[in-house]
């Protein structure tokens, strides 16, 4: 694998044989995380790994048997490890039996590099984002929208977001994903809805989520920052919106403002009604992707 030091970290890019590629008989390295990692005791007495190493690529069990002790000190669940071993298929699963183990220095990798990413062409997505943003023809909306998604400093943490931990596109770029769909269902609703302000609810899809991008931390797991704990994405979001819409008038700022914080429902705000149409329609829209979308990656429950 290549080693060249990202243009967008500095950082070198990961190293070995993604998950994916990894096959029965076959001698691999690479640097991967330790997904778990539990010291167990074999029938014969003796003590071994029992390990889960993970990449964006999915996960794959791996037990090490040599100098358990001695190396399993190195590292730690969570860790980035280059690992060097062999797979082979056990009880007919694959399994990696592991020769050599040790922690990377953290300083060397981004652990994006190591978490799902989404499923969607990257370059597509954007396509995609920048014409939806042109379906918003009021110029004061539109800024708000370009400077949340496209100049200012939140631009691009919301390419990397996704939207939950374990939920709906829950993978780096999860987030644009699901505003590309949301964006897109808004293009079908207006059009059967011609009464519904289009600006309006266009440039309230495309930014409702916008609070994710000071959210989420990255490492092993995908985690929640102080401020994503304590206030969530919608109070985030809301600040962020209210100072790139500094230039709207109070009326049009207040009606893009209702439009997000309702995305999720009145409850959670303690309305008794929704604001307007648009509202009741981004958190309709909303929740049709979201939810279906989790029944597709988890099932329906």
């Amino acid at each position: 694998m290549c080693s060249v030091e990202s243009a967008a970290t500095g950082k070198s890019a990961r190293e070995g044989t993604p998950v994916a590629e990894l096959t029965p008989g076959r001698a691999f390295s690479g640097d991967y995380v330790c997904s778990r990692k539990d010291r167990l005791t074999a029938r014969n007495g003796s003590a071994y790994l029992s390990l889960e190493l993970r990449d964006r690529t999915g996960t794959i069990p791996a037990r090490l048997f040599r100098d358990v002790d001695r190396i399993g000190l190195g590292f730690e669940r969570g860790d980035v490890i280059s690992v060097k071993g062999r797979v082979e298929r056990y009880r007919g699963r694959l399994g990696a039996e592991i020769e050599s183990a040790a922690k990377v220095d953290p300083d060397r990798i981004d652990p994006v590099d190591f978490l799902p990413t989404a499923y969607r062409n990257r370059e597509e997505l954007e396509g995609f984002l920048e014409h939806l943003t042109r379906e918003v023809h009021n110029t004061g909306l539109r800024a708000v929208v370009e400077s949340l998604l496209f100049t200012g400093p939140a631009a691009d943490e919301f390419r990397r977001a996704p939207c939950t931990r374990a939920g709906h596109h829950s993978y780096v770029g999860g987030l644009i994903e699901h505003t590309v769909a949301v964006g897109t269902l808004v293009t079908e609703t207006c059009t059967l809805h011609p009464r519904l302000n289009s600006d309006l609810l266009m440039a309230a899809a495309l930014i409702h989520d916008i609070g994710k991008t000071g959210e989420f931390t990255y490492g092993a797991e995908i985690g929640l920052t102080d401020r994503g704990r304590i206030l969530g994405h919608l109070q985030i979001g809301a600040e962020l919106i209210t100072e790139a819409a500094s230039g709207l008038d109070r009326d049009e700022r207040d009606a893009l403002l209702s439009c997000v914080m309702c995305h999720h429902g009145t409850d959670a705000l303690r309305l008794r009604h929704f604001p307007s149409p648009e509202a009741i329609a981004l958190y309709r829209l909303n929740a049709l992707d979201a939810q279906v979308k989790t029944a597709l990656e988890h099932g329906i429950h």
